[in-house]
């Protein structure tokens, strides 16, 4: 191996460092870190975070690894884990764009399509290639790995939120039909997981979790 390419391969993993420091709007289950429960300090402060995209990729690939046997289709669960762990690198350029914000979401392509050709661009061409099209992939949601991925990639924040009580939803003063029909596509990668996610859903209008 080439020291320009493993140059260019160290580059993009420092650059996919900055993962860590792009904040979603969902909000980590834990109500304490760790420490406060040791007591470690003397104010037992309330852990109050969002998620960033880094622990959310993550996340995700341990959905896949797990729930993979809910697909509709047979997959290559590798295809499905290496494709979830980069789906949402272009944010460290474009940013994260909330899914109801309507006016963010009308330049999110071309922010994002910028965003993949300097981040995969880091890498040697062949890797670009390879990892430049599994985002493709996801983003067209045509293959059995990419409509399983995409189902995760709902179903995860919607669980997360939901454990938490509804708090990004009542923050953003979200609506039931809004996210029932965003995330109806969850069918497409997995019936199984759609089912369970709509009665997640009822049973959150019934707790009111939702904007009337």
């Amino acid at each position: 191996m080439s020291n320009e390419r493993l140059k260019s391969q160290l580059n993009f993993l420092l650059e996919a460092d900055k993962m860590k420091s792009l904040y979603r709007q969902t909000y980590i289950i834990a109500d304490e870190s760790p420490a406060a429960s040791r007591n470690d300090y003397s104010d037992n402060v309330p852990l109050k975070r969002r998620e960033n995209d880094a622990e959310h990729s993550f996340h995700l690939a341990l959905f896949a690894m797990i729930l993979a046997e809910h697909s509709n289709e047979r997959l290559d669960v590798l295809r499905v884990m290496k494709m979830v762990l980069i789906h949402d690198i272009v944010e460290i350029d474009a940013g994260d764009t909330y899914c109801y914000d309507e006016a963010g979401n009308s330049t999110k392509q071309e922010r994002e399509e910028k965003a993949a050709d300097r981040l995969f661009g880091l890498l040697p061409s062949d890797q670009q290639r390879e990892y430049r099209g599994l985002w493709e992939e996801f983003e067209r949601m045509d293959t059995p790995e990419s409509k399983f991925a995409a189902a995760l990639d709902r179903m995860q924040p919607m669980l997360l939120n939901y454990t938490k009580k509804g708090i990004s939803w009542k923050e953003h003063r979200v609506k039931y039909e809004q996210v029932h029909e965003r995330n109806s596509h969850i069918k497409n990668g997995s019936e199984k997981l759609w089912e369970y996610v709509e009665e997640m859903l009822k049973d959150a209008m019934g707790k009111g979790y939702f904007e009337e």
